[in-house]
């Protein structure tokens, strides 16, 4: 899985994100890598086009091991659950990855071997990752930034549909889009001559 970035072409294209191993030795390297609209675009999967991430690593040689620590934070734009409009999604994240030579790319026990003839490894997509598995399941924006039309139109298909609407609370609308929507929407005149009938039988 982890050797898609692992071949010439890939790594020529992320070049800047390979680190050399080899050439470590008891001393810990830091590194720093900008993720910006640019690293999206090139990675070209679909769950995230833009944004602008500081990822930090350092590298520090144990026995027989790499070990890189990963420290990454800053914002991504994806679509919202709700309303489908780009929302800013807030990223920090920590993680720890060790690495070993070998023969070819491969993964023994969580740890990613790489070939000692190439003494490197090329971090693009790990950073990729990291990002996209702590996307929170649920994701919208915050109360009364969703887009008002959209919410109008799916709180009218949810109020059609409410023996069928789903509960895991993308569409517990807030105050401020209940606000919006009894301001934007008329209201029909048969509801209006209803709310004048009274159904007091006392």
């Amino acid at each position: 899985m982890h050797g898609f970035l692992q071949n010439k072409k890939a790594m020529s294209k992320f070049g800047q994100y390979n680190i050399v191993l080899k050439d470590i030795n008891d001393e810990v390297r830091n590194h720093q890598f900008e993720l910006n609209d640019e690293y999206f675009a090139k990675i070209d999967s679909p769950e995230v086009k833009k944004g602008q991430v500081l990822a930090k690593v350092s590298v520090k040689k144990k026995i027989g091991i790499y070990e890189l620590s990963f420290v990454l934070d800053g914002t991504i734009q994806i679509p919202c659950d709700r309303c489908l409009d780009d929302m800013d999604q807030a990223i920090h994240h920590e993680d720890v990855l060790q690495v070993k030579f070998g023969a070819g790319w491969s993964e023994e026990n969580e740890i990613v071997v790489v070939p000692e003839a190439e003494g490197a490894i090329n971090i693009a997509w790990f950073l990729y990752e990291f990002i996209v598995l702590n996307i929170p399941i649920k994701h919208v924006h915050a109360p009364g930034e969703c887009n008002k039309g959209m919410v109008t139109k799916l709180k009218r298909h949810i109020t059609r549909q409410k023996d069928e609407a789903d509960d895991s609370g993308l569409f517990d609308f807030d105050d401020d889009d209940d606000e919006t929507i009894a301001d934007d929407t008329p209201i029909d005149p048969r509801w209006e001559s209803l709310q004048n009938i009274n159904f007091d039988n006392n």
